[in-house]
């Protein structure tokens, strides 16, 4: 994950690699697929059916996600590669969960609950491996330390939300959520703006936790 125009060292990688830098993607496919699921929590999809989500869990932010995991193996970047793999089959393993357990537990007022309960303890297993990537984020850059600092605040009001069955838990969640899909947004477009080499280039801040020389 090379996100930043303070480093020297991602360019260099990049054409070693003979690919360009594939965090740009991986961070738009997790934004939009984390926002669509976050509006429909905050209650903003109002008239809508709020299964949005669903078909880009699958194609962006499960596969295009995965793709830039698989591609920034290729550019030896450890960090990068177990964020994007995790997070693109954090999407897919959610859907599939969805169609093939949620949706019918759903559909019965006796079961719903168990619903609730499924998603906390998906959304508390990821908290734990999301703050540990946390901690690594720091020796990357201010952005990129931004997405996954909201991305753990939002996991853990989340699966407090569904423990508890609290709907305006979840709710704030959702605000959160959206919050978390914005520092996305902004890392990739700084990503895709440095990475193209041009006059317009977009701050990504340093590692808070400086690299070792």
């Amino acid at each position: 994950m090379s996100v930043n125009d303070d480093l020297p060292s991602a360019p260099v990688a990049a054409m070693a690699s003979g690919i360009a830098d594939p965090a740009p993607l991986g961070l738009a496919a997790f934004a939009l697929t984390t926002f669509l699921l976050s509006a429909s929590n905050a209650g903003w999809m109002t008239g809508a059916s709020g299964l949005a989500w669903l078909g880009y869990a699958f194609a962006y932010g499960g596969l295009a996600q995965l793709l830039a995991g698989m591609w920034e193996f290729r550019n030896r970047n450890v960090f990068g590669a177990t964020a994007f793999s995790s997070y693109g089959g954090f999407w897919i393993g959610l859907g599939l969960y969805f169609m093939l357990v949620g949706r019918d537990l759903l559909s019965h007022l006796v079961t719903a609950s168990a619903f609730s309960k499924d998603v906390g303890w998906i959304l508390l297993a990821f908290a734990i491996f999301n703050t540990y990537m946390l901690l690594w984020s720091t020796q990357v850059n201010a952005a990129v330390f931004a997405v996954f600092l909201t991305l753990e605040i939002t996991e853990i009001i989340l699966f407090i939300g569904n423990f508890s069955g609290s709907s305006g838990t979840v709710k704030f969640g959702g605000y959160v959520g959206i919050l978390t899909a914005i520092c996305a947004w902004y890392a990739s477009a700084a990503g895709v703006a440095n990475g193209m080499g041009g006059r317009l280039r977009v701050p990504v801040g340093r590692p808070l936790i400086a690299p070792r020389v």
